[in-house]
């Protein structure tokens, strides 16, 4: 088992020791390697620059002049696996400042050499060659460590003993003298030359004065060359504008009149249409409905005839098919009632006396309940008589009148019954 490792791209992950007991070493940047537990070794090496300031004391020039140089320097370790390799067999393990030591050391060396080599003008005149040399001196070694130095610069340079000041008095009266003599020479140089340019000025000027009144002259002459050709064009571009202008005219009015024409045209057409306009508004607005009142007047007039017609013949045929139905059932009842009549007259012409007599019986109870009828709604009767038989005589006389009433209803002539004679002659002699 083991675990995943990640660096970024300001380090260096360095794997050593693999699963089958190999040396191989692995260089990561910015990126991640797997490390197996307990057999891999994990270390990490920085890749970020390195600003050192080698600084040498009081070290003798060629010369013989103790001075004193600072500078600043920029380091990196470099990220080519054989020159990374390199910086990790030189400095793995150990810290940014020890890393730092050990390059400021090497450089200080090589700084120290170098100004032994070189007179104090040297270095102070051109601070740059001699960094650019330091730089180009020290590269090799520090390389061999896996170090680049990315830029050196020189940042003071002074001495004890005023070497450096005097050095700068007597090169300052130097400059000061060889400036006022420039000067002098200078100025003497500007006089002549201004007077042979002040000469060299006024030849040009009176030649270009010459020239200037030639060309003057010149340009009068081509000026009035130019007016009058100027002017002839001007004459004939304008007859020839007056020309076309007319022209141009008799077609603008041509046009007009074409415009005219159609316009009236399109006025006539215009007008043409309004009067189909207005006279199919006044089609649709009058005589339209007009003929649709009118046409409606006709069918409200058709439709009530037509009514009136089929109301009065409905009526008929209700009348005539009421009197058909009264005829015929007046009809039915007429043949209903002689057919009656004809079976009773059959019925009665069968039935011997006994039976007659017996349904005469019978219907007296209904004459005589008839009869009474008015007499039930009756509380009292009261007979003025000052005969005291009247109302024996009264008596008898209605029931002489009966049969009368009952040959009249039902046809039965009472009196030639033998019972009813034997009943009624007796009370006909008491009433005599």
């Amino acid at each position: 088992m083991g675990n995943c490792h990640t660096v970024g791209p300001n380090e260096a992950l360095v794997v050593s020791g693999g699963c089958c007991g190999s040396d191989q070493k692995t260089y990561v940047v910015g990126g991640w390697a797997w490390a197996w537990w307990l057999i891999s070794d994990i270390q990490r090496i920085t890749l970020e620059i390195m600003t050192l300031q080698p600084k040498c004391e009081d070290v003798e020039t060629a010369e013989g002049v103790a001075i004193t140089v600072t500078g600043v320097a920029q380091v990196k370790v470099m990220t080519e696996n054989e020159l990374l390799g390199y910086a990790c067999e030189q400095f793995l393990g150990k810290s940014v400042v020890e890393i730092k030591s050990v390059i400021l050391q090497t450089l200080e060396g090589h700084l120290r050499a170098i100004l032994g080599t070189l007179t104090v003008e040297q270095i102070y005149q051109d601070r740059d060659k001699f960094a650019t040399l330091v730089r180009e001196v020290a590269a090799p070694d520090v390389g061999r460590m896996g170090i680049e130095i990315l830029s050196f610069t020189i940042k003071d340079v002074y001495d004890k003993v005023e070497y450096l000041s005097s050095l700068g008095k007597t090169q300052t009266a130097a400059v000061q003298r060889d400036a006022d003599i420039g000067v002098a020479e200078a100025e003497r140089d500007a006089g002549i030359r201004e007077a042979e340019c002040k000469k060299e000025m006024m030849d040009v000027k009176f030649l270009a004065d010459t020239k200037m009144a030639d060309s003057k002259r010149e340009l009068e002459m081509q000026k009035a060359a130019f007016n009058q050709e100027v002017n002839t064009k001007k004459a004939e571009a304008q007859l020839a504008y007056e020309l076309q202008a007319a022209k141009e005219q008799q077609k603008i009015r041509l046009e007009e009149i074409e415009i005219e024409v159609v316009q009236r045209k399109k006025q006539i057409t215009i007008e043409e249409k309004e009067i189909d306009r207005t006279d199919k508004e006044l089609i649709a607005t009058v005589k339209r409905p007009a003929e649709a009142e009118a046409y409606k007047m006709q069918q409200l007039a058709e439709g009530q005839k037509t009514k009136k017609v089929l109301t009065a013949q409905a009526e008929a045929e209700k009348i005539r098919f009421i009197g058909e139905a009264e005829a015929a059932s007046i009809e039915a009842v007429g043949k209903a009632e002689a057919e009656k009549m004809r079976m009773k007259a059959e019925a009665y012409q069968q039935y011997g006396d006994a039976a007659k007599t017996a349904l005469v019986l019978e219907a007296l109870p209904k004459i005589a309940a008839k009869v009474a009828a008015p007499l039930a709604r009756t509380n009292e009767i009261v007979i003025l008589s000052g005969e005291g038989n009247r109302v024996t005589g009264e008596v008898t006389r209605l029931l002489a009148e009966l049969p009368v009433s009952v040959n009249a209803l039902t046809g039965v002539d009472l009196t030639k019954m033998p019972l009813l004679q034997k009943m009624v002659t007796p009370q006909c002699q008491t009433a005599m």
